[in-house]
């Protein structure tokens, strides 16, 4: 996958983030890159990289929190052999593996106070000290950082060192969500569709229904560009009919057969209490017990077909409005409506 074709978007906010991330790259300074999850916070630091004059060297990408706390510091720092139980052999850290080019920290924000002050030190004197050495040694690395988190706050609550926040914030590229790019979405979904169509093997790409597209346009993505990303393609690979993907579901969770707790300690979640007779609509079709088949699927499918119809027309067949009235997602409305022949009566 080329990645560098997923930098894509045409809004205001999005072409300013980048212009701001491109104009810093030719400037050997730290950068520190902010925003929510999702948001292309490593593509951004890949183009500050490959734009600026280390570009022929290394990239070395680190996961702050991927790691636990006992070993980042071996990590950005390398170690000596017998530094530690099980340090069998030297081990150089990244800093010395991106020495010449770049050092991509994401999750700053999950460094603890030890690995943050030992990081001040290698920036602002470009050496590093192995774990079990007394020797420093010279590097020339360039720092990007990304965070999810606002840091003057963790400055404010004693948790992130103000100096190291001073040092590595010459310049703040801050990606704004999908939410605030709205009219970036039909692009970023018709670049994701076309390509999961491409890898299916499919001769054409037929688009996206007006309905899906609308769905897409309304829904607040918190998930950002990555969640798009995978409702495109999961609604391109379940699609098998002729024309435009007209199901696109947000929540690959939803089900009404999912657990309602949690198997924590082995223990079956507690039965769900019914609700008192009294509690329900007056006005609630309750088929069941009326006259109709007497065997219980048939009487429970002829009780979501009249629901359904029912509350089709009391909302002008208006099906957006019809899911969120009876705690459907969008697309489990479309699936119930055809398995009871209802697609006909929302036209």
């Amino acid at each position: 996958m080329d990645r560098a074709t997923q930098v894509i978007g045409q809004s205001g906010a999005f072409l300013d983030a980048l212009e701001r991330a491109s104009r810093a790259a030719v400037l050997d300074r730290p950068v520190l890159v902010i925003g929510e999850r999702g948001t292309g916070k490593e593509l951004v630091a890949e183009r500050l990289h490959h734009l600026s004059q280390r570009w022929s060297q290394p990239l070395v990408t680190m996961n702050c929190a991927a790691l636990p706390e006992t070993l980042i510091e071996a990590e950005l720092f390398g170690h000596e052999a017998g530094a530690f139980t099980g340090a069998t052999k030297a081990r150089v850290g990244r800093f010395e593996e991106a020495d010449g080019g770049t050092l991509f920290l994401d999750e700053l924000g999950t460094l603890s106070m030890g690995a943050q002050e030992r990081l001040l030190r290698a920036v602002e004197y470009g050496e590093v000290t192995r774990i079990g050495s007394s020797r420093p040694i010279r590097v020339d690395v360039r720092i990007v950082a990304a965070t999810n988190e606002h840091l003057p706050d963790r400055v404010e609550d004693h948790t992130f060192r103000a100096d190291l926040l001073d040092r590595l914030s010459f310049e703040v590229v801050t990606l704004p969500p999908l939410r605030a790019r709205r009219s970036d979405i039909p692009v970023l979904a018709e670049f994701f569709g076309r390509r999961m169509s491409a890898e299916l093997g499919r001769d054409e790409w037929p688009g996206f229904s007006e309905e899906a597209a609308d769905a897409m346009r309304e829904y607040r993505w918190p998930g950002n560009v990555r969640e798009l990303r995978n409702v495109v393609e999961r609604a391109v690979y379940r699609w098998d009919r002729p024309g435009p993907v007209g199901a696109v579901e947000f929540d690959p969770f939803a089900s009404p057969y999912r657990p309602t707790a949690s198997l924590r300690g082995g223990r079956r979640p507690e039965p769900a209490p019914a609700a008192p007779a009294e509690d329900l609509p007056e006005d609630a079709p309750v088929v069941a017990c009326e006259e109709g088949p007497s065997d219980f699927k048939s009487r429970v499918a002829r009780f979501e077909r009249e629901l359904l119809a029912k509350t089709l027309a009391d909302h002008r067949f208006n099906q957006r409005a019809t899911a969120e009235t009876l705690g459907l997602s969008y697309d489990q409305l479309r699936h119930a409506l055809r398995r009871h022949d209802l697609i006909g009566a929302t036209a």
